[in-house]
């Protein structure tokens, strides 16, 4: 599922649906590849939060900054628009996916693998064959509470998206959050693991939500929602400190 959000704040809007000057420069995707097996599907809110967290692993990982060997495409990919599409592969498509350079996060029952982000025509075979759409899940239980010590992604509860839509979504707030952080909230963050929870907020905690400052993601509408639709406001201990 393919995901350009426009971001609520910024001076120039790396996601939003009107020509920019980010138009000009080579277009990149951040792939994701979330594992889905036949007879053990992941639970819905684990597999939303462990692609949130993927995206989060490589945002910080050592070879996406500095001189790293992903560093100037991960630059590259963050000058243009950020996009990034969910794909699923069980079987021997997983085991191939695996192969290729990225980095697999692990939740509870999900599996995401996330890719340095590679050229919107440029895709590796083994993943431009994988499917994008009709990717559905699950909670077999409704989920506890979020803890309030830790961030929380909120989803719009007026919204009705696919598995991989709001994964793709979930990852747009993670990473909004990540480049609002602080140096120390970020290390902070990255050495206690990412915690993180994903939760569809009540109606009037969702309107609080939206115009509290926080880090907001609009959907470009080009899948599943209309443009503009607000989808997600990611909710950082430190950001809500800060406001």
């Amino acid at each position: 599922m393919t995901s350009d959000s426009t971001v609520s704040g910024g001076d120039v809007d790396p996601f939003r649906n009107e020509p920019t000057v980010r138009d000009e420069a080579p277009q990149f995707v951040l792939p994701l590849v979330v594992r889905i097996e036949r007879d053990a599907p992941p639970a819905r809110t684990d597999a939303l939060e462990t692609a949130a967290r993927a995206v989060l692993t490589i945002l910080s990982d050592e070879r996406a900054v500095g001189d790293g060997e992903w560093a100037q495409v991960m630059r590259d990919w963050q000058d243009a628009r950020i996009r990034k599409v969910v794909r699923r592969a069980r079987g021997a498509e997983w085991l191939r996916a695996e192969a290729l350079p990225g980095i697999t996060v692990t939740g509870k029952s999900a599996e995401v693998r996330v890719f340095p982000p590679v050229p919107l025509d440029g895709w590796p075979k083994d993943l431009a064959r994988l499917q994008v759409s009709g990717t559905d899940l699950d909670d077999p239980e409704p989920p506890a509470d979020a803890d309030p010590t830790a961030p929380v992604l909120w989803l719009n509860p007026d919204l009705d998206m696919s598995a991989g839509k709001t994964m793709a979504q979930t990852g747009h707030g993670a990473q909004l959050a990540w480049w609002e952080l602080s140096d120390e909230d970020r290390t902070a963050w990255r050495q206690a693991g990412f915690p993180l929870s994903v939760r569809t907020a009540a109606p009037a905690q969702w309107a609080e939500l939206t115009g509290s400052g926080l880090p907001l993601v609009r959907d470009a509408g080009f899948t599943e929602v209309v443009p503009g639709s607000a989808t997600v406001v990611a909710e950082h201990p430190a950001l809500r400190r800060r406001g």
